[in-house]
């Protein structure tokens, strides 16, 4: 595909309105960049836009049970995996992420209070899970020029203090079907402490491909006290290709954090790439608390009225990039409808608008267009960009009062 413009006006921010007006899709020669992997991609200055909410989409949509989060859908319901993942990558997504969250065998033969393990439940390994997940997210990438990753996250058997041989020994298995599935980059993600996840990087590292670090952290710092500068420059240091976090906090508690990973990256004259991925929910209360999210009275069953707009998301989106992040995504509870605002909002930097552009109402602009006189008013980016949406709830608060900054507990991987 080929993207061609009638016009440019340059306005706030250094974009244009008539940008998102006027560009169109037309058929074209494939482009060379569709062999270009993830390094090479974001050498070319152009931002990458990640993919957003699996466990918590699922959930909802009832394919992933709450409490264990596990990802055993990708074997038990390929097709609820496989219609989510091509929702991303109509939204803009130039990544599809294989569905391997809480994939290691230890995680899914966990068995809390005694009970039943996921293993126990569904006779899933995880060497069928990661399969099976590497074979969904390599379809869907093929339909577009996307690139697959797959990915490792915590483990029990850190939390449980078994020691880096067992810990490694379970990514092992993880990385042997990526290797075998020839995924196009790695990603260790959602890690609470620093040496775990330099810990699964030496593991990454084997197979030869870029790889990509992200923890669960704010300006407090790891689940062991490591501050989230040091925690950048050991990530960098352990080999990772790409930096930053992920979940727990909100897009604006993200831009902080990434604000002291990257001064201290500088400060050790080390140029990583930096990656960003938030949960799509306001969390004010809990920034700077280490749980993060978890850590609210609505988690996780009630967070709906905290879901962020498409104006937060689009605001996320160029804060990241002003920032320097070039690889800009979403965790749980950012929609295909939040990754679709990131690929709009960065549509001139990337030199393309997400494939679903042809059914979005971009700023209200299609509202114009309606019967319904009330819409009409509102097809403007300032009318989006200055509401303050509600809840609809009488007795509802701006915060909660609840939660308070010393909330700083743990919890099991």
């Amino acid at each position: 595909m080929i993207l061609t413009a009638t016009r440019r006006l340059l306005v706030q921010r250094g974009r244009a309105w008539n940008f998102y007006r006027n560009f169109r899709w037309q058929a074209g020669p494939v482009s060379q960049a569709k062999k270009d992997g993830l390094l090479e991609r974001l050498a070319s200055g152009r931002p990458i836009i990640g993919d957003g909410s699996f466990v918590f989409t699922l959930e909802k949509r009832g394919y992933v049970k709450a409490g264990p989060w596990t990802s055993e859908a990708a074997v038990q319901h390929p097709d609820a995996v496989r219609q989510l993942s091509r929702e991303y990558l109509r939204a803009g997504a130039d990544v599809i992420q294989a569905f391997t969250f809480y994939s290691t065998d230890d995680k899914l033969q966990y068995k809390p209070g005694g009970g039943d393990s996921i293993s126990d439940a569904t006779n899933v390994t995880s060497a069928q899970l990661n399969n099976a997940a590497c074979d969904i997210a390599r379809q869907v990438a093929d339909e577009g020029n996307a690139l697959v990753v797959g990915g490792i996250s915590p483990t029990p058997s850190y939390t449980d203090g078994k020691g880096k041989e067992t810990v490694q020994k379970e990514f092992e298995t993880q990385c042997k079907i990526f290797a075998e599935k020839d995924v196009d980059f790695l990603l260790a993600e959602f890690f609470a402490a620093v040496e775990e996840v330099e810990w699964g990087l030496e593991v990454l590292k084997k197979t030869g491909k870029p790889v990509a670090a992200t923890m669960r952290i704010c300006s407090e710092g790891d689940a062991n006290g490591v501050s989230p500068g040091e925690c950048a420059v050991r990530m960098a240091k352990a080999g990772a290709d790409v930096v930053g976090v992920n979940c727990l906090f909100d897009p604006d508690t993200s831009i902080r954090t990434m604000k002291l990973m990257k001064d201290a990256l500088d400060e050790a004259g080390l140029k990583p790439y930096l990656m960003a991925q938030p949960v799509g929910f306001h969390t004010q209360e809990v920034n700077d608390v280490k749980m993060g999210y978890m850590m609210l009275p609505e988690w996780p069953l009630a967070m709906e009225t905290r879901v962020i707009s498409r104006a937060d998301a689009h605001k996320f989106a160029r804060d990241a990039y002003d920032l320097g992040v070039r690889y800009i995504g979403g965790c749980c509870g950012f929609e295909p409808y939040h990754i679709r605002a990131l690929a709009e909002e960065l549509a001139e930097e990337r030199g393309k608008r997400p494939l679903g552009h042809d059914k979005n109402c971009l700023w209200g602009d299609s509202l114009g267009e309606s019967t319904v006189l009330a819409s009409k008013s509102k097809n403007s980016r300032k009318y989006w960009e200055t509401l303050k949406p509600r809840t609809g709830r009488i007795e509802s608060q701006q915060t909660d009062d609840r939660i308070h900054p010393s909330s700083n507990g743990t919890f099991h991987n």
